[in-house]
This record gives C-alpha cells, structure tokens and sequence, in this order.
C-alpha cells in the first residue's frame, strides 16, 4: 500500500481579503454591511510547490486568472469571519484537487464484444432509415 501524500497547505499570510457587500436577498443587512469576502491568492508569488503551481495555473477554471491570480468571493454566511474562512476552504480544496499528479492514461483497445456490439448497432440503425425511404 503506497503512503498517502500529504496536500500542501495555503499559508494565510500569502492570501489577501477584501470586505466587499454580498449580492441578493438580505434586507438591510447586505445594504449596510460588507460581509462578503473577496479572496486573492497570487499562485506565481506562493509558498506551494513547483509542480502544484503548473497543475493550479493550468487547471481550467474560471476562478484563476490569466495572470495567474485565484479570485474567490464567499457570500454565503451573514458574517465576515465566516465567509472568510469558507473561502480560504474552497481555496485550499482547489490546491488538494490538484496536489496529486494525475495518473497517466493507459492506450486500451476494445474489446472484441464491444465491436461486434457497435457494429450490430449501426446495422440496426442503417436498416430503419432505410425502411424510412419512400419507395
């Protein structure tokens, strides 16, 4: 059984948050105050490892940035200290998704069945257009 790896931790110092006024229903609360957090995190200028950078910058997700910056807002609690930490959450699950290298697909060939499976399929689907045709 091979040792489980252990993911890279985000250092908080490394993350800037900003108080921004959450979005949607709320009444006064989301008018008056700014309780939702916006999450920065620069990957380029992080602590993480090399190769979780490359694997980070080049996921394809909407939150990182073309300039290599991760963007997070977080709206859903009434507090800032929560919305805080569900973002600096949702920052390091990204990191965990991408810590462990992905296994490099294997070239297979299908099987025999499946073949004769696909090619009895399109025989079946030939003949009903066929019969479809107007004479």
């Amino acid at each position: 059984m091979q040792p489980r790896l252990q993911s890279p931790r985000v250092d908080s110092e490394e993350v800037d948050f900003t108080a921004v006024r959450a979005q949607g229903a709320g009444g006064q609360n989301v008018n008056k105050v700014s309780s939702a957090a916006h999450l920065r995190y620069d990957v380029g200028a992080s602590s993480l490892p090399p190769e979780v950078k490359a694997r980070l910058l080049a996921c394809r997700d909407h939150r990182v940035g073309a300039d290599g910056v991760v963007v997070i807002k977080a709206q859903a609690h009434r507090s800032l200290a929560l919305n805080r930490a569900e973002a600096l959450a949702r920052l390091q699950a990204m990191v965990d998704a991408v810590a462990r290298p992905p296994v490099p697909r294997r070239p297979t060939r299908p099987t025999r069945a499946s073949v004769e499976r696909r090619l009895q399929e399109k025989a079946r689907r030939a003949l009903l257009k066929v019969q479809r045709r107007p004479d």
